[in-house]
């Protein structure tokens, strides 16, 4: 893990497999509580990029292994409902990150931790889908790793409401992981 040389680290937002077709069983529960998550994570983006916080958006690559990371997003964009509103909502920026992951934490066989030294990060907002699965992985790496978390509540979704809330007071218990809105903390 880096920190930056003058002692003081910075954060950077990774956002968990909001670009995504929904294309797979039961996805419909998730992708309608993911939109949400997603309106509420565009504007937390907006308030990290003013804050100069790099954004990485770490999406699976859905056993896919010659998929590519524009090529998804232009498939979301093309498609209806769901997928097309939250790429509508959260589409990357030209200076956004992106990796591709294959299975459920960003970390899991990725260049995250590289990218994540290289920017001198310490502290990482995660936000994404599914809370109790990707978000959660990705979470856990990142507390063995040293990373302070913070995963804002609103800004994740899960299949259901209880799903979510225990995913999230689990984080928040063992992985020491701020789980307050994302109205409730600045990024300055």
């Amino acid at each position: 893990m880096g920190a930056a040389a003058n002692g003081r680290g910075k954060r950077a937002l990774i956002l968990v497999d909001f670009i995504n077709l929904f294309d797979f069983e039961h996805s419909e529960k998730l992708a309608a509580r993911a939109v949400e998550a997603a309106k509420r994570t565009a504007v937390l983006k907006r308030k990290a990029r003013a804050a100069d916080m790099p954004c990485i958006y770490a999406n699976d690559n859905f056993g896919h292994w010659r998929s590519e990371f524009s090529r998804l997003v232009e498939e979301c964009l093309k498609a209806q409902g769901p997928p097309h509103e939250i790429v509508g909502l959260l589409k990357p920026d030209r200076d956004d990150y992106s990796i591709l992951k294959p299975r459920h934490s960003a970390f899991y066989e990725t260049p995250l931790a590289f990218l994540l030294e290289e920017l001198e990060v310490d502290s990482l907002v995660l936000a994404g889908l599914s809370t109790d699965m990707c978000v959660f992985a990705t979470a856990q790496d990142a507390y063995v790793r040293k990373y302070k978390l913070w995963i804002p509540s609103d800004c994740v979704a899960a299949d259901t409401e209880e799903h979510e809330r225990e995913a999230l007071g689990h984080m928040h218990r063992t992985l020491r992981a701020d789980i307050r809105p994302s109205s409730q903390v600045e990024l300055s």
